[in-house]
């Protein structure tokens, strides 16, 4: 199973060790196998698996395949409504009168067509109710008989597929790379870096682990293991530990149930907090924030028990109420209230973290005589802040010119509060000297390249992953914001979904949107047509999965077309057993079944917390067709969502989101082009080693180089 998650996680495969022997014939079925999904073996997988006994070479190959086909959605049955999409869908009523006319044929009933089509118009008619309404009519192979082979296209995707080391390497190497972070991971890599936990806990170990939240999945294994903490220095570290090692959240943004610890556990967790406030009794300031929880993780500590740890029982008294601790945050509230900005500066330089992100607030409110004292408090901590943080802070500024024509947040669960923006610009003089005290500390923590820097174009317009929580796992699968060209002359959306234990209904949705971010009409299981735009068919019940497409023509569309995924019934993304939206394109005179792997451009994951999803948003530019990702949910009504009751708050986001500038990774090269040699790949191979940065590496890279693809942009970021 590790070796599945590592092929999905890296499109590295750990080499076999298994016995020698001739399995030829074993990569030449891969060989053709992977070509069926979009995919490629290097000619060095290929001769490993060649010089294996056909038994691990099988093993191998099947591995490969099965992980391959998992990532772009091609593990599953994609059947469709109608058995002819995109061709012979009816018009929706015609189609609703002609169910409705089944029924009332079964039940012996006649009816005219008018009276038929006034019951549809009356709103009265359950669709569920009638024969055949949501259901396949036909099996999935009944399907792929009704259509023709793919029709092969010189754009159809091939993704390379390297040999790596054995697997407890590749494992160990991974394992380094996500615990050794400086930006926050997406649940998807929590989940991977609490089973390499597992794996490697008695390995090799990363010098430092930047991320509060990836300690706390590190320190939930090392605790059930018995093994020594690391890195625990805040009281709100044992807090996320105790949340992790209780199935629950580390992010502390819901609240935790905590289980009953063993009292080897719950040693640790005394000691450590009792380490932490005997060390810097100040930090029980951050107790009051999580009082509730405090409380209710004492009760499952019994701190009373225990008299060898009194600065721990500290932790709870503050919790109670018992004693006052000031936070460092409440002591800035207060000066700010006093109105001393420049000393509140001051205070919140204890913790460069917090003063930066506060920065905007505090140059606002700071007067013209203190304003100075504000950005020498806010530059002086550029030397400790993380890179992240500079970089956070770098996009924001860029975006302090101009009121913005709607203001956007994205919490880390991917939900958006979307308002006006009230805030006055920060003044231009301002903008650009922070932006260049910026550019200088970010450049100066970018390491020096040992070799040229070769860049991809395309990997430019991707935004830097500042955070793994604004994304959703899966196959090319980019950061909130970044921008990815789209070629061919037809998108086809999918959505997969199959329930856990009851009925449960989504719906793929399409809103077409004007320059001005008005509607301009929408396509969805109430309208299965609007200006060439096509749904598949309406599928009420996904007890064995169930699918649905939208084709969208490229040609004289207008300016943004929005794919959604709306819950009309049932459970919510986070329950379902499986969830997931992607987009594929084709030309048009490509054939073939609805769903090929080979025309699929990304897939990703849908796990949100709310119940419309809005996982990207395609636009038309002057450089013609671009994807720009969302990784939006919206909360919905908690059942009945259709993209009709939602036009207005969809057109809200992704208006706000495409005013937005996004640092991307065109600012970091940027930075090094005053520091290293830096070229553009143009499709040919260099002659000496190069530090490649890209969305894939090519094949055949001089043997020295180094390469930064999808997968490992977020170590580009300085910590």
């Amino acid at each position: 199973m590790l070796d599945k998650l590592i092929i999905q996680r890296t499109l590295r495969v750990p080499a076999s060790t298994g016995a020698a022997g001739d399995g030829t014939a074993v990569a030449r079925q891969l060989d053709a196998a992977l070509l069926d999904v979009g995919f490629a073996a290097s000619r060095a997988l290929l001769d490993h698996i060649g010089a294996l006994a056909p038994a691990p070479a099988m093993d191998l190959a099947a591995t490969v395949v099965s992980a391959v086909r998992e990532l772009v959605g091609d593990h599953v049955q994609h059947n469709a409504y109608f058995i002819g999409f995109p061709d012979d869908v009816p018009d929706t009523v015609e189609f609703w009168v002609d169910r409705l006319r089944a029924a009332v044929l079964t039940g012996g009933g006649t009816a005219t067509d008018a009276q038929l089509r006034d019951a549809v118009a009356s709103g009265g008619v359950n669709l569920l109710d009638l024969p055949g309404y949501g259901t396949y009519q036909h099996t999935y192979a009944e399907l792929l008989a009704a259509h023709d082979d793919l029709i092969r296209a010189v754009g159809d995707r091939v993704t390379l597929l390297r040999l790596g080391d054995v697997a407890e390497v590749e494992a160990e190497r991974l394992y380094l790379a996500l615990a050794g972070r400086s930006t926050p991971l997406g649940e998807t890599d929590l989940a991977l870096l609490g089973e390499l936990t597992v794996a490697c806990v008695d390995g090799a170990q990363p010098a430092e682990i930047p991320v509060r939240g990836n300690r706390a999945v590190l320190n939930g294994v090392r605790l059930v293991l018995g093994r020594p903490l690391v890195g625990m220095d805040t009281t709100t570290d044992v807090l996320r530990l105790a949340c992790q090692a209780s199935g629950g959240d580390v992010s502390l943004v819901t609240p935790t149930r905590f289980r009953s610890f063993r009292r080897p556990e719950r040693r640790m967790l005394l000691a450590a907090l009792d380490a932490v406030v005997g060390a810097s009794p100040a930090k029980l300031g951050d107790v009051a924030r999580y009082a509730e929880r405090w409380k209710r993780l004492g009760e499952r500590l019994h701190p009373h028990e225990y008299d060898q740890w009194p600065h721990a029982r500290e932790v709870f008294a503050v919790a109670r109420g018992e004693r006052r601790v000031p936070s460092l945050a409440g002591r800035a509230e207060a000066a700010i209230r006093a109105g001393a900005v420049g000393p509140a500066a001051a205070v919140l330089s204890a913790a460069p973290g917090l003063l930066l992100r506060s920065a905007d607030r505090l140059l606002r409110l700071a007067s013209a005589s203190e304003r100075s004292e504000v950005v020498g408090a806010v530059t002086a901590a550029f030397g400790s802040a993380s890179g992240r943080v500079l970089l956070s802070l770098r996009e924001h500024v860029d975006n302090r010119l101009t009121p913005a024509s709607a203001r956007m947040y994205a919490s880390r669960s991917r939900t958006a509060w979307v308002g006006p923006d009230e805030r006055p610009p920060l003044p231009a003089d301002l903008v650009a000297e922070l932006s260049r005290l910026l550019d200088d500390a970010v450049a100066a923590r970018l390491p020096d390249p040992q070799r040229p820097l070769l860049v991809d174009p395309e990997v430019l317009d991707v935004a830097l992953p500042l955070s793994g929580k604004a994304t959703e796992a899966g196959f090319a699968v980019l950061p909130r914001g970044s921008r990815a060209p789209v070629s061919g002359e037809l998108l086809r959306f999918f959505t997969f979904w199959r329930q856990t234990s009851r009925r449960t209904d989504y719906d793929l949705s399409v809103l077409l949107l004007d320059a001005d971010f008005h509607s301009a009409g929408q396509v969805s299981w109430t309208n299965y047509h609007h200006d060439g735009v096509v749904h598949s068919g309406d599928v009420t019940d996904a007890t064995h999965g169930a699918t649905e497409f939208i084709d969208v023509p490229l040609a004289d569309r207008g300016h943004y077309v929005v794919p959604q995924v709306n819950i009309y019934a049932g459970e919510s993304f986070d329950q379902v057993a499986e969830s997931m939206f992607g987009y594929q394109t084709r030309d048009r005179d490509q054939r073939g079944a609805p769903f090929d792997a080979r025309t699929v451009r990304a897939r990703s994951q849908l796990r949100g917390p709310g119940r419309v999803a809005l996982p990207v948003v395609f636009a038309r530019t002057e450089r013609g067709w671009q994807a720009v990702w969302l990784h939006l949910y919206l909360r919905g009504w908690p059942v009945f969502n259709r993209v009709e009751g939602n036009t207005f708050t969809t057109a809200d986001r992704v208006r706000a989101l495409m005013e937005r500038r996004y640092l991307t990774v065109s600012y970091l090269v940027d930075r090094w082009r005053t520091r290293a040699e830096v070229r553009t790949w143009d499709g040919r191979l260099p002659d000496e080693p190069v530090t490649f940065v890209g969305i894939d590496a090519p094949e055949g890279l001089p043997d020295g180089s180094e390469a930064y693809t999808l997968d490992r942009l977020s170590e580009l970021i300085p910590g």
